[in-house]
């Protein structure tokens, strides 16, 4: 008999090792597959898997830990049998879902998650699907995996096998200890960000991401948003009308008389995404005076495009409408999702397509938002983040500080293969608005801390771009300079106002051949992908929720979306519309009923577009 103090870890253990066996079942399974992984990627599919093992596994411990618990407590209740039952039954249950999960991925190629839960109101195209299934074998798979760790469980881990402690409340103690200590490994450690799906996302091909998921824990991670984007609130019209709106607002002209900016064929690119850059405190687009000077500088040297709108108001959907010329949603985010981010095309995979290197700089944490997962599909070979950087470098909630962040850039950049193709992201402007330089404007409201921040970020912004320009490969070198959002502050704008979705967007660098230039084309962060492909010559169809800016275009417009709500911005005028409502927020300027239905079309099929991703 074994003392029942050691029955938790050991349970516990229990589980972890039954999902690295299933992992391993997947693996087997899909040997095609696995066969064209390396040996360290197999390897790292357990290592990295092995945080999802354990916070589903701290999950399913609960209620067995629970019952151990009040039997601790009150003796007269028999946890041995309720133990036995619960750890049976979910092993028939979970190896069930494993089972079908094997073979639903032959054909969709994830993981199962809530996405059948669509399909229950056509039953006749569910068994149509099943119909090919090899139901014997998966039914051996069912029968062997759940009966081995019964078996397993019976022999080594049965809580009858432990005898109760002498000493009650040492044992109570201890197991209320057991219990509380599993709400760490539930949200995936003590880091600030909770565990999601970027955990596992270490390699550049989606299977070996794919099998370190555990899919118990992917599930229950779908089931629990699902409802939240399973079908499309927004019916404002039919849907092949909806469609045939935003074809019009994406109809290519007919000449694109597009001039070349640059004076070089295949420059670097440094594509620098700055935290809630609001246009606000930019001087040279009519913000504040002081606060940028070096963005204002580097707009003089280079291009500045004056009337650029973020998509959303949020760091993780900036970034797929920057990289992906993807539309932001509104209640949710496409990058939470990563069998989604993996259909979106990227800046990255077209780079990486014409022979450039690819690194993507960040001092925090990219499993935020599952922004990992999203960089992980778009095959950047090189990840830098808060873990690549001094510990004595960071502020108090994020990561690195801009100074430091640029530094490293710099550094890798002056070793790194030619061309690249790289992405910066800053953090310092983020709130908390810590600064490691003295504050440049007197105050001490998030106001005065917010404007000091971006002064720092301009600061370091400023420094780096010095210093680049004496490195041989600035002349051969585009900078792209954009926010990934805008800002309520200054003004504490409202969460629909036109004014916090206004930011910066340059171009500059040495490649840049024009000097000066304002364009005053409107439009939004959708459209910065195909508007850099299009200047430099590079295939940007895929992108097909953006429009090349220097392009002719017979209906200018910008869209973005708020929570929950979107603006549909024309030279004419503003129409901003509450979805809860139904109906208009606000509208500035000349509104035509054309542009309410173009606005709602837009809202309704890149919505849609979303749930079919």
């Amino acid at each position: 008999m074994k003392r029942r103090i050691y029955f938790q870890p050991l349970y516990f253990l229990f589980w972890v090792l039954y999902f690295m066996s299933a992992r391993a079942i997947f693996l087997g399974y899909h040997l095609d597959k696995t066969q064209k992984l390396t040996a360290s990627e197999i390897l790292n599919t357990f290592l990295y898997g092995l945080r999802l093992d354990i916070s589903f596994t701290s999950y399913i411990c609960a209620l067995p830990f629970i019952a151990v618990l009040l039997s601790a407590i009150w003796p007269r209740i028999k946890s041995v049998k309720f133990v036995w039952g619960f750890t049976c039954i979910w092993l028939v249950i979970i190896s069930t879902l494993l089972a079908i999960d094997l073979e639903l991925y032959t054909f969709w190629g994830y993981r199962l998650d809530a996405t059948p839960l669509q399909y229950l109101n056509t039953p006749g195209e569910i068994a149509a699907s099943a119909a090919a299934a090899p139901f014997l074998l998966l039914v051996f798979v069912i029968v062997i995996l759940s009966g081995a760790f019964i078996l397993l469980y019976q022999l080594g881990f049965d809580l009858a096998k432990f005898n109760v402690f002498q000493q009650k409340w040492v044992m109570v103690l201890l197991s209320f200890v057991y219990l509380i200590v599993l709400i760490l490994p539930m949200r995936g450690g003590w880091q600030q960000i909770p565990i999601n799906q970027s955990v596992v996302y270490f390699s550049n091909t989606p299977y070996a991401n794919h099998a370190g998921l555990n899919m118990p824990w992917n599930l229950m991670h779908a089931l629990l948003k699902y409802g939240k984007e399973s079908s499309n609130p927004y019916q404002f019209m039919p849907a092949e009308e909806a469609e045939q709106k935003v074809a019009e607002l994406h109809a290519a002209p007919e000449t694109d008389t597009t001039a070349s900016l640059l004076n070089t064929q295949k420059p670097n690119v440094l594509f620098i995404i700055l935290e809630s850059y609001t246009a606000k405190f930019v001087g040279s687009l009519g913000g504040e005076k002081g606060v940028t000077p070096n963005l204002d500088k580097l707009a003089a040297e280079g291009i500045s495009f004056t009337k650029l709108y973020a998509s959303g108001d949020r760091s993780e959907k900036g970034m797929v409408s920057l990289l992906s010329g993807y539309p932001v949603q509104t209640i949710t985010s496409i990058i939470k999702t990563p069998k989604k981010t993996e259909r979106l095309p990227q800046l990255s995979k077209v780079f990486k397509e014409q022979g450039y290197a690819t690194s993507f700089f960040y001092g925090g944490e990219l499993e935020f938002a599952n922004i990992k997962s999203f960089l992980r599909n778009g095959s950047y070979e090189k990840l830098i983040d808060k873990a690549d950087f001094p510990s004595e470098s960071y502020n108090s909630k994020w990561g690195a500080h801009d100074h430091v962040l640029f530094e490293r850039v710099l550094k890798d950049l002056n070793q790194e293969k030619k061309p690249f193709f790289s992405t910066v992201y800053t953090l310092s402007s983020h709130e908390p608005y810590e600064i490691p330089i003295p504050a440049k404007f007197p105050g001490t409201t998030n106001e005065a801390k917010f404007r000091n921040s971006v002064y720092y970020t301009d600061y370091a912004l400023g420094n780096f771009i010095a210093e680049a320009k004496k490195q041989a490969w600035w002349q051969n070198t585009l900078v792209v300079l954009v926010a990934d959002h805008g800002h309520p502050l200054p003004g504490e704008d409202a969460n629909h106002e036109r004014s916090k979705f206004h930011i910066p967007f340059i171009l500059t660098g040495g490649a840049v051949a024009q000097k000066g230039l304002k364009i005053d084309a409107l439009g939004s962060q959708t459209d910065i992908a195909p508007t850099l492909l299009a200047q430099l010559g590079l295939p940007y169809q895929d992108f097909k929720w953006g429009r090349n800016l220097l392009a002719p275009t017979a209906y200018p417009f910008a869209f973005y979306v708020f929570n929950d709500g979107f603006g549909f911005l024309t030279p004419q005028g503003s129409f901003l519309f509450d979805n809860v409502a139904k109906r208009p927020i606000a509208e500035e300027g000349t509104v035509t009923e054309a542009q309410r239905t173009y606005g709602k079309a837009y809202m309704q099929y890149s919505f849609e577009d979303f749930l079919k991703k």
